[in-house]
């Protein structure tokens, strides 16, 4: 896990979202006095504070949430992080390394679960990856081709993943997937999706609307939750801090 990287593609696009948001709340409210396009774009241009950002976020209305597109690349996560997000499915497209059209022979590397990062465990889990890989590579060498190979690829291959989403489902995939009941690898790259996106864009993506859902209440999971709540208020970076420890850049 400690090669995972995020990036948001197109960081210009925070500030779109949230200047169709406020210009689509407000075309709501305002629509008598729109006669022609110079009066809509009047409004479209028109200036807002930050705390209006953070006020129409918590409004319980997607749609003016769901007008821009933000695209995330993830590099080095597992393939198993791939099956486990593309769950999400509305408003939200991907676009993977493909094991039909790449040969890994030679050029495979492994992600290291986080429980396994000081483990004397992790050089039997390496080995046993390696080995799948060298299965692997001898179906290329006997003629099969790299997607029917691709069955013998283990669930720890790194992968290159894009994401795209609107502002309104990188919200709800963060609310689900950085409580404490998911795969450590899959909160933790989607707990540095959310840094990314909320150094964009703090009142957009601030912990009242986008943090996990105990933290804005009561857990939705009933007697499935994990019984260690997050703090109401704590930013990405606290959460990175206090339960990935052995990933902490600084």
């Amino acid at each position: 896990m400690k090669k995972i990287e995020v990036a948001v593609l197109n960081p210009e696009s925070t500030m779109g979202a949230e200047k169709m948001m406020v210009c689509a709340a407000r075309l709501t409210q305002r629509g008598h006095k729109i006669k022609d396009l110079d009066d809509f774009m009047a409004l479209y241009n028109q200036s807002y504070k930050p705390e209006t950002v953070k006020a129409m976020a918590s409004l319980p209305h997607p749609t003016i949430q769901k007008l821009e597109r933000i695209n995330v690349v993830v590099v080095g996560a597992s393939r198993r992080f791939l099956a486990q997000i593309t769950r999400h499915q509305d408003e939200v497209k991907f676009m993977s390394a493909s094991l039909q059209y790449s040969d890994y022979s030679g050029e495979a590397d492994f992600v290291v679960p986080y429980e396994l990062l000081t483990s004397p465990l992790q050089v039997a889990y390496l080995n046993s990856c390696a080995a799948s890989m060298d299965t692997y590579q001898k179906l290329v060498e006997y003629g099969a081709d790299n997607d029917t190979a691709g069955y013998a690829a283990p669930q720890g291959l790194r992968n290159i993943l894009i994401m795209s989403a609107v502002p309104y489902e990188w919200k709800h995939m963060i609310h689900q997937r950085i409580c404490r009941r998911n795969t450590p690898e899959t909160r933790y790259v989607m707990l540095k999706i959310w840094e990314e996106l909320y150094k964009l864009s703090p009142e957009f993506f601030g912990p009242e609307t986008t943090g996990a859902f105990c933290m804005q209440g009561a857990c939705l999971e009933g007697k499935m939750a994990c019984g260690e709540p997050l703090a109401k208020g704590m930013a990405p970076a606290d959460i990175l801090k206090a339960d990935f420890p052995l990933l902490a850049t600084t």
